[in-house]
């Protein structure tokens, strides 16, 4: 069952379309990644959503039900936050049912509902602190806890985790992640992240000016990207794109080799050290290409290498639409058998 549909969304800002004419799906109980460079349109549609924005054109259904031109509270959905939206003033206790009382819940089930949502956020011990007495994580999880105890089945995230250090950041998607599953909740979350993408998502919608990329998995992004751009994104280092005649041939680098036998003269421009492995930087016939070396790598910058990699792996795209070749290869297929 679908716990929201958008279908033929656009959203206008003047002559600039933030969202052109977005078409997804969010099944129940999924946790869907909008990923995306700043300004390709992953918020607005997020505020779409949440009826923060009005839609210029297309629907929006919660499940099952036509929610368009129906206000926040009356699409029954939680949210979160980058600024965490915590009141200074209050306890960690108070902000969290701070919604069950606007709603006028009696205090036996705030009461109730607090002792169990601290528990699963893990801020049972902090309940009297204010905002100003906690880290940047503890607060994260008193905006989580706030959205949980709505008990609504969709939470939208507008980029939670971006104000926390790497480490944090690392504990608390798989924190969320594992909340997500654990509560069967229907979750719309956007990052420009694509390691928060890869990582927590059932489905990432990739967008560019407005527009849907690539909609799919995490392992259909990774291993048979749509477009260059959506090659290009995902993936760290991203993906090696090398223009040889008329075909742009995207390889990624954990599958390029350096050896005596190599295909292409290549130079060492950089190396990076990472510990479990390396990721040398060359440059061959004037194009930059990356390679993911296991352990240490010996080699030093400034010196001439052979590089090679199976055809095998390699990702063929258009020189101008950038658009994959086995993909057009399809369409074409299937437009003559149509005729």
């Amino acid at each position: 069952m679908s716990a929201i549909t958008l279908s033929h969304v656009s959203k206008f800002w003047g002559a600039m379309r933030a969202v052109d004419d977005v078409s997804l799906t969010a099944d129940e109980g999924s946790l869907l990644v909008l990923l995306g460079p700043s300004g390709c349109g992953k918020s607005t549609t997020l505020r779409l959503i949440a009826g923060l924005e009005e839609a210029d054109a297309g629907t929006i259904s919660i499940g099952g039900a036509d929610v368009t031109h129906l206000t926040p509270a009356q699409r029954k959905i939680s949210m979160v936050f980058q600024s965490y939206a915590l009141f200074p003033h209050l306890s960690v206790a108070e902000n969290i049912v701070f919604g069950l009382r606007v709603r006028r819940v009696s205090r036996a089930d705030r009461d109730a509902r607090l002792k169990r949502v601290a528990d699963i956020v893990g801020l049972s011990h902090l309940l009297e602190r204010k905002p100003s007495q906690l880290s940047g994580g503890q607060r994260q999880r008193v905006a989580l806890g706030r959205a949980i105890i709505a008990e609504a089945r969709v939470c939208l995230m507008d980029e939670p985790l971006s104000n926390l250090d790497a480490k944090l950041r690392h504990e608390m998607r798989t924190e969320i992640r594992a909340l997500q599953q654990r509560l069967g909740m229907t979750m719309v979350y956007v990052t420009h992240d694509q390691t928060e993408a890869m990582t927590m998502a059932d489905r990432v919608v990739l967008m560019r000016d407005g527009k849907i990329e690539q909609n799919g998995t995490p392992e259909e992004l990774y291993n048979r990207p749509a477009t260059a751009f959506t090659a290009r994104f995902i993936g760290t280092p991203p993906m090696n794109l090398v223009r040889q005649g008329d075909h742009l041939i995207g390889v990624r680098p954990e599958h390029v080799q350096i050896g005596a036998g190599g295909d292409h003269a290549a130079r060492v421009k950089a190396v990076e050290h990472l510990g479990a492995d390396s990721i040398v930087l060359c440059e061959i016939d004037g194009q930059p290409i990356s390679v993911r070396l296991e352990g240490f790598s010996k080699v030093q910058p400034g010196e001439d290498v052979r590089i090679a990699w199976n055809a095998a792996h390699e990702h063929r795209f258009d020189s101008k639409s950038e658009v994959r070749l086995d993909d057009i290869a399809n369409e074409d297929r299937l437009a003559a058998s149509a005729r």
